[in-house]
């Protein structure tokens, strides 16, 4: 079956275009000219176990002029997936295995935007943050993300937004919960994302502070805090900060991302 975008041209589908090279992330395809604002973003949502959240956020996504695509990478999704969501306006493209960093750059490899946003099916984004990152000049910025806002899993926290800011800015890490955004010619010549299930947006942030200057952009943005809330917002940003020091300890990441999901099936997390 042939693919198509939200624009209705025609996508490639053979697995040489789709190809990528393992332990490295995606070989470059051909360099593009630059977009102009109107369908200059490219979207791409990882999907796993989570697949009734990529619905709202395609129907909000497909209004927008700046966005010319939305990719849908996603890993066991359940029978008449794939159906539903080209029906709604987005490609999908099916992997074997649940592996976000993979399917990033799986999503990736088709893109044509000049800018490469990487979204959380269950993340928030709206008009006002598709048209910061359509308006910001290319030419000094090869990536970053948004600015993350307290929201009621921490109200007594919010004084600290002006530190986080800075921190975030600075030299903190960038996470996946923040939409990170990269230039497409750029994400391609740091060879995308490592190919690890957990803690792939960690490493990337760690490539794109090493290989040029990134941007935190406003408004600020935040992850869905419902499930959070019900099990307790110290326990998740705790149990959280727990798997960033293994990770950095050098626990290899396949057992991680056991752990983790054995942790959130525990808890009553999806």
């Amino acid at each position: 079956m042939q693919l198509f975008d939200i624009r209705g041209e025609w996508r490639p589908e053979s697995d040489e275009e789709f190809h990528c090279m393992p332990g490295y992330g995606p070989s470059p395809p051909p360099p593009i000219s630059k977009c102009p604002r109107s369908g200059c973003i490219s979207i791409v949502i990882p999907v796993w176990r989570e697949a009734d959240a990529v619905f709202p956020l395609i129907t909000r996504l497909r209004n927008f002029p700046e966005i010319g695509e939305i990719i849908i990478a996603a890993a066991e999704s359940p029978p008449g997936f794939q159906e539903k969501v080209e029906a709604a306006g987005a490609v999908v493209l099916q992997t074997a295995r649940p592996n976000r960093g993979e399917q990033l750059n799986i999503g990736a490899q088709i893109a044509t935007g000049e800018w490469l946003l990487f979204q959380h099916a269950d993340g928030e984004l709206h008009r006002e943050h598709v048209e910061a990152l359509a308006a910001l000049n290319g030419t000094d910025t090869v990536g970053g993300a948004f600015y993350r806002r307290f929201d009621e899993r921490h109200p007594y926290l919010r004084f600290l937004e002006p530190l986080e800011r800075w921190h975030s800015r600075a030299f903190g890490t960038i996470y996946g919960d923040q939409s990170i955004f990269v230039r497409r010619e750029h994400f391609f010549s740091i060879r995308g994302y490592a190919e690890i299930p957990l803690m792939e947006d960690v490493d990337l942030s760690r490539k794109l502070r090493a290989s040029g200057g990134i941007k935190l952009l406003d408004p600020p943005i935040r992850s869905c805090p419902r499930r959070q809330i019900a099990q307790g917002p110290w326990k998740v940003t705790l149990r959280n900060l727990l798997f960033l020091i293994l990770f950095r300890c050098g626990v290899p990441v396949q057992r991680l991302h056991s752990w983790y999901y054995a942790f959130k099936l525990e808890s009553g997390e999806s």
